[in-house]
C-alpha cells in the first residue's frame, strides 16, 4: 500500500486500540494491543506519517531510532537488590528503568498526556546483544521489568532486507504477534502531503513529467545510487531558503541530496529552464488579470512540458495566497474561542480586561509549549496559536493605553480590535478569489478546454488548502469546470452551519 493508505490503517488501528468500555477499560488490553510494524523502503515518509497521526489524533509521540540503543539504554543497567526467601537472604539482579520506558513517563509527566504512541525506528536493525530483548518487547511491550504505561500504543517500522544490511529476519512467532503494513513509494500519495507542506514548485513540476525519478535505488559499479521522497523534501527546504538568501542552487546543491548524478544532472537542467519559465512569464501579472498580450501568446503555442511548468507556477503562486487565508482563518479561530472567555469573565462584577487576557494568552502558550512537546501540533496549529498569543497581546497593549473604566468598556475595546481582524479577512478572502478566477480566466484563454484546465481542477482538489479555501470561499471557474463534484454545493449545508466569526 502507498503512504496514505498505510496512514489510514495506523489511525484506524489507534481509533480502535484507544477505545474504552462503559467502565474507562481498554475494550482491547494492552497486552493484547499488537504493535504495528510499517515495513517499507528507507525515505518514503514513514516517521513523517507517524507525526501526522499523533498531531490529528491529538496523542503524544514519543520516536526513538533503535540503531542507536545499545542493551544498557534499551533495558536499564543491573544492581543489586537484597530480597529474603523463606527467611534467608539472597542478592538479586534488579534493571533501572528503561531509557525508554522513562522517555514515556517524562512526556506524561511534563505534558499531562496521558495516551500517545512510542514510534521504534528501524525495530529489525538492532544490534545482535539487543535483539533477544527487542523479540521479548515486541510480544509483551516490557523492557527488563518495566512496561509501557497503558494508553500508549506501540509502533514500530523497519528497512527490508535488500535495503539494509543489519536486518534481522525476525520468526514467526514474533510476526504472528503484529500488525504488519507493507509501504510503497507513490508519488500520487505523496503529492498530497508535498502540497499543504509547500514542496517547491520546480520539483513538483519536474516530477509531474518523470515520475519514475520520485524514488529510484540502484546498484552499480559506482555502488549504491538512490533519490527519496525524504531527500526531495529536503532538497525543497534548501532550495526556498537558497533563494531567499540570493544563492546558486545548481547542481553541486541537488547532488547532496539527490544522490543519483542523471536525476541530480537533469533536474539541476530543468531548474533552471523552470527559472527562465518564472521570470518570462510573471505569473503576478497573471493573478492580478493583467498579464500581458505576448505571454498570452506565447503559452498559447508553448510545448507541453512547458505548459505543464506554467501551471506548476500558477499552482504554487495561487497556493501561497490560499494558504495565508486558511492560516489567518486559523488563527481567529483560536482566538474566538480565547476571546468568548475573556467576554464571559467581564461580565463578572470587578472583572479587568488586562487580567483576562493575561490569563487566556498563558493558556494558549501552555497549549503550544505541550503540544511541541508531545508532537500533538501540526505546523498549522502552531502557527494559529502563535497567530492569536500575539494578537493578544497587542489587544493587551491597547488596554494599558486607553485604561477602560470597567470590563464593559474592556471589551469594547477588544472587540473593536477583532472585527477589525475579522474584516481584513474577508477583503484577503475576496483578493485571493478574485487571483483565483484570475488564473482560471487566463487558463480558459491561452488553452481553452484542454487538459490543462483539467490539471488545474484536479490539482486544486487534492491541495488542502485549495479544497479549503474553495469549499468556504466558492470560485464559480472552478465548479463551471468541474461540474462533476460540486463538492461545495454538497457542504453549503455545513458551512450554512458553521459559525461566524462573531464575538
Amino acid at each position: 500500500m502507498n503512504i496514505k493508505q498505510a496512514k489510514e490503517q495506523i489511525q484506524n488501528a489507534m481509533k480502535a486500540y484507544f477505545s474504552k468500555d462503559a467502565f474507562g477499560n481498554y475494550q482491547i488490553p494492552i497486552e493484547r494491543q499488537r504493535p504495528i510494524f510499517m515495513m517499507g523502503p528507507p525515505g518514503i515518509g514513514k516517521t513523517a506519517i507517524m507525526e501526522q497521526v499523533a498531531s490529528e489524533l491529538g496523542v503524544g509521540l514519543v520516536s526513538y531510532s533503535m540503531t542507536h540503543h545499545t542493551r544498557q539504554s534499551a533495558l536499564g543497567l543491573p544492581y543489586i537488590e537484597k530480597k529474603t526467601y523463606g527467611g534467608v537472604e539472597y542478592s538479586v539482579s534488579e534493571y533501572t528503568m528503561s531509557e525508554i520506558i522513562a522517555s514515556v513517563y517524562d512526556m506524561m509527566e511534563r505534558t499531562g498526556v496521558k495516551e500517545g504512541i512510542l514510534f521504534l525506528d528501524e525495530i529489525n536493525c538492532v544490534s545482535e546483544t539487543l535483539a533477544p530483548a527487542m523479540l521479548q518487547f515486541l510480544q509483551y511491550k516490557i523492557f527488563g521489568r518495566h512496561r509501557v504505561p497503558n494508553g500508549w500504543i506501540v509502533v514500530t517500522a523497519g528497512n527490508p532486507p535488500e535495503y539494509n544490511n543489519s536486518v534481522r529476519e525476525f520468526d514467526i512467532v514474533t510476526w504472528d504477534r503484529l500488525k504488519r503494513i507493507d509501504v510503497e513509494p507513490d508519488y500520487d500519495a505523496w503529492k498530497e502531503y508535498a502540497y499543504k507542506k509547500g514542496i517547491h514548485a520546480a520539483i513538483l513540476t519536474y516530477l509531474d513529467i518523470k515520475k519514475t525519478d520520485f524514488y529510484k535505488i540502484e546498484t552499480t559499479v559506482d555502488g549504491k545510487t538512490f533519490v527519496t521522497a525524504r531527500g526531495w523534501s529536503d532538497l525543497s527546504d534548501m532550495m526556498k531558503l537558497y533563494e531567499q538568501h540570493h544563492l546558486p542552487v545548481d547542481e553541486k546543491l541537488v547532488a547532496q541530496y539527490l544522490q543519483n548524478k542523471k536525476i541530480a544532472k537533469e533536474f539541476s537542467i530543468y531548474y533552471d529552464l523552470f527559472n527562465k519559465y518564472r521570470s518570462d512569464y510573471q505569473v503576478d501579472k497573471i493573478m492580478a488579470g493583467s498579464a500581458a498580450v505576448a505571454i498570452k501568446d506565447r503559452a498559447k503555442v508553448a510545448r507541453f512540458d512547458e505548459r505543464l511548468a506554467l501551471l506548476g507556477l500558477l499552482l504554487d503562486g495561487i497556493t501561497e495566497q490560499l494558504r495565508a487565508v486558511c492560516l489567518t482563518e486559523k488563527g481567529l479561530t483560536e482566538l474566538l474561542g480565547a476571546l468568548r472567555i475573556v467576554k464571559a469573565e467581564l461580565k463578572t462584577a470587578g472583572a479587568e480586561g488586562s487580567a483576562s487576557l493575561h490569563k487566556q494568552i498563558s493558556e494558549l502558550q501552555k497549549r503550544l509549549e505541550t503540544g511541541r512537546l508531545a508532537s500533538t501540533l501540526s505546523q498549522d496549529d502552531a502557527y494559529a496559536l502563535q497567530s492569536a498569543i500575539a494578537t493578544m497581546d497587542n489587544m493587551l497593549s491597547e488596554q494599558r493605553v486607553h485604561q477602560p473604566a470597567d470590563g464593559q468598556a474592556s471589551f469594547a475595546l477588544i472587540k473593536a480590535s477583532f472585527d477589525k481582524l475579522t474584516q481584513a479577512l474577508s477583503k484577503q478572502a475576496e483578493e485571493t478569489g478574485k487571483q483565483l478566477s484570475n488564473v482560471f480566466r487566463f487558463c480558459e484563454e491561452v488553452f481553452g478546454d484542454g487538459q490543462e484546465l483539467l490539471i488545474l481542477v484536479t490539482e486544486l482538489t487534492i491541495s488542502y488548502y485549495g479544497a479549503h479555501f474553495i469549499s468556504r470561499y466558492g470560485c464559480k471557474e472552478y465548479f463551471n469546470h468541474n461540474k462533476e463534484l460540486l463538492f461545495y454545493e454538497r457542504q453549503k449545508e455545513i458551512i450554512a452551519k458553521i459559525e461566524k466569526f462573531d464575538l
